[in-house]
């Protein structure tokens, strides 16, 4: 009952650090900033994993319909993605872990850290939209009736930016290593940063969020 409780402070907090660590060091006047809120999302990833300890003792147990391989596919992903984004972090550290002296793979760890963290960028949007559900169980937001259906208008339309902020972030640039070096366009500052970013997490989480409806639904009939 305690964990359950934990769970979504938890989430909530890994979300908020990861829409910051995007911006790379940018956001910060030191870079050793961006380094210790990557060691917190670290911690906060590590504890996310204790809390759901039992989804992964049951990974090799039980069928898998299409819901199951999804979760289990976007959950690897976020798992894969933070081993590549805690070495690379590791090896690019210019404060925390420079006693470790590792001096070589420079190259290799800036591209793996810029890959790595999109595309954990969106698998946790898509960890999320699988959650939806459960999250407005639990913030008492109304499944049906007028104020369900304004609700749901008002997240299609962030989701319809969602998609205007991806393009224009060039997310998808950096999910392919088209643009292997990070740019953070200070002329739309930090608070349209945020926005675009959130707009971003809304955007995948309500197309896999609706994808789930459907295939519950294909299920039922």
């Amino acid at each position: 009952m305690k964990t359950n409780k934990l769970r979504m402070p938890v989430d909530i907090l890994m979300t908020l650090v990861s829409i910051v660590l995007m911006g790379g060091a940018y956001l910060f006047p030191a870079d050793i900033v961006h380094e210790i809120l990557g060691v917190v999302l670290f911690v906060l990833w590590a504890t996310h994993v204790i809390l759901n300890h039992r989804w992964y003792g049951n990974l090799f147990r039980g069928r898998y319909n299409a819901r199951r391989v999804i979760q289990t596919f976007i959950n690897c992903g976020i798992l894969i993605c933070t081993i590549f984004l805690m070495i690379s972090g590791i090896i690019l550290s210019n404060h925390i872990f420079t006693f470790l002296g590792i001096e070589s793979g420079l190259g290799f760890a800036r591209v793996a850290h810029l890959l790595a963290s999109h595309w954990y960028f969106l698998f946790m949007s898509l960890h999320i939209g699988l959650h939806v559900a459960m999250i407005a169980g639990k913030m008492n937001v109304p499944r049906k009736g007028l104020s369900s259906i304004i609700i749901r208008m008002i997240f299609i339309l962030i989701s319809l930016y969602g998609i205007y902020a991806f393009i224009i972030r060039g997310i998808w640039r950096y999910l392919i290593l088209q643009q292997q070096f990070f740019f953070f366009d200070l002329e739309r500052g930090y608070a349209l940063f945020t926005l675009d970013y959130i707009s971003i997490i809304i955007l995948f989480a309500t197309c896999i969020h609706y994808l789930n409806i459907l295939i519950q639904k294909g299920r039922d009939k």
